[in-house]
């Protein structure tokens, strides 16, 4: 699934697919506070991206301390195809009565604005939240996209942001969304294509 905008920008759900594998001139991690690495896409970027990644977290950490959920940092993307890591602390799934939806929706918006930041063209986003943290895929979805969205269309640099999930049934939560979105918004300025 593809949602188009104005001036070529779009945002793409994609999988199943390995999001270290990722070309896209910064990949997302799905983080926790102290930066250190730990299981899931977090493990699997620093293992992949190798030592440079956690020494500029670590370099990070000394600096500001745990980073907050909905905050991002940027690192080097180490060994990986990705030139940058963005770092964001998503929120851990209470119910979602305790701001979980709004701390998500950061997560998006501040990985799309520090990516602008540094002028890169191109990101690309794990499901964050939804593996160890516990928030629904039908839930998170809409949120992500949307937030994702709003980001990218004042963005000055940032293009295309892709969603690279894991499984079937992520993609397939993603996609959802995205159409669903699309549906809500028929506007000449944007249109979605449908991938596969």
């Amino acid at each position: 699934m593809r949602l188009v905008l104005d001036q070529g920008k779009a945002i793409e759900t994609y999988g199943p697919a390995d999001l270290t594998e990722e070309t896209t001139d910064a990949i997302v991690n799905a983080a926790n506070s102290y930066l250190l690495g730990g299981g899931g896409v977090d493990g699997a970027i620093h293992d992949a991206g190798g030592p440079a990644i956690l020494a500029e977290c670590r370099q990070i950490v000394n600096k500001i301390g745990t980073l907050p959920a909905g905050k991002a940092v940027i690192t080097t993307g180490g060994r990986l195809a990705a030139r940058h890591v963005i770092h964001t602390v998503g929120p851990v799934y209470r119910g979602g009565e305790r701001g979980e939806a709004e701390t998500l929706a950061n997560c998006h918006r501040e990985s799309v604005r520090l990516a602008d930041d540094h002028g890169l063209c191109s990101l690309a986003f794990p499901a964050i939240s939804t593996g160890a943290y516990g928030y629904p895929e039908a839930e998170a979805a809409p949120i992500a996209i949307s937030a994702t969205l709003d980001a990218l269309t004042s963005a000055k640099h940032v293009t295309l942001c892709r969603f690279v999930l894991f499984d079937l049934s992520t993609r397939r939560a993603y996609a959802r969304a995205a159409e669903k979105l699309y549906r809500l918004n028929p506007t000449p300025q944007f249109r979605m294509e449908k991938a596969d």
